[in-house]
């Protein structure tokens, strides 16, 4: 009898040798583009979107552009990925403000909420969304730099972004948080990484008690598997070929699968839930 939760290939065997990842060389291509017409949920609202360039923050850029925002893009250094999203989300009639720059420098942070500002004169969602991970069989292979900047990145990144942005955040004005999926149920072999993301969610849940009363909503989202240039930067060939087949869905998700909680909650159809997290992981139960 077959193990129906065995890893079975249902992507082509792929490697990237640099991360984060470039979307232009993964094939099959992520599927961003938004599936619905928009509605104007975001009309007239200025987001600011870390690792905008590629996957989900490509996916969230496109429909936060549809739905009605501006939207600025903060990338490392993915400058072919970012002009393809910046063009897309032009192509939805909304401007896109290009960041290049590090998360994990809170002057880069600074700066570019500064440059947000000035170019929109205002900010209403920040999504953080940049990340790092870096496979390791055993603790004690983590090295002091690795676990550095997966921290820097991931956690600290989301610090200053939002602190940067916070004195220009008005009542109604949304943040929404990253986490993952192995902030639940941890990843043996993404241990530092998984860390970052049970931060974030506590993060996510203190924030939001603190602005509360100033009418600032703080949500989070926590993707189970999804097809990003993440995945093939991460992992070796055989495991990007099975990934995603274990989950109850038998699939990968796509970035435009995970764009849609993230829109929920930057919106007013979200406007009485605030500390909480969304699941788009496929089919995966967390929590109990």
């Amino acid at each position: 009898m077959s193990d129906s939760g065995a890893a079975k290939p249902i992507n082509p065997p792929q490697t990237q040798d640099h991360q984060p990842g470039r979307e232009t060389e993964m094939h099959p291509k992520p599927e961003y583009m938004p599936k619905f017409p928009g509605n104007g949920r975001l009309k007239d609202k200025v987001a600011i979107i870390t690792g905008g360039d590629s996957g989900i923050g490509r996916a969230c850029a496109v429909l936060f552009a549809r739905e009605g925002a501006q939207v600025a893009l903060v990338y490392l250094e993915e400058t072919e990925d970012a002009a393809i999203t910046a063009d897309a989300v032009k192509r939805e009639g909304k401007e896109a403000l290009l960041l290049r720059g590090d998360v994990a420098d809170k002057t880069f942070c600074d700066n570019a909420v500064g440059q947000v500002i000035e170019n929109f004169g205002k900010l209403d969602v920040v999504v953080n969304n940049a990340a790092e991970q870096h496979p390791q069989k055993e603790l004690t292979d983590i090295s002091p730099e690795q676990l550095r900047e997966t921290f820097e990145t991931n956690l600290f990144g989301y610090f200053y972004l939002t602190q940067a942005a916070l004195p220009y955040l008005e009542k109604g004005a949304a943040i929404v948080n990253t986490t993952s999926v192995t902030a639940y149920r941890g990843s043996p072999e993404l241990v530092d990484y998984s860390a970052t993301k049970g931060a974030i969610a506590a993060f996510t849940r203190s924030l939001s008690g603190q602005l509360a009363e100033k009418g600032i909503r703080v949500n989070g989202v926590a993707p189970g598997p999804i097809w990003t240039p993440l995945i093939p930067a991460t992992f070796p060939a055989k495991k990007v070929a099975e990934f995603g087949s274990t989950q109850p869905l038998k699939r990968a998700g796509q970035p435009n699968e995970v764009a849609t909680c993230h829109l929920f909650l930057a919106c007013d159809e979200s406007s009485y839930i605030t500390g909480q997290v969304l699941h788009p992981n496929g089919g995966e139960i967390i929590g109990g």
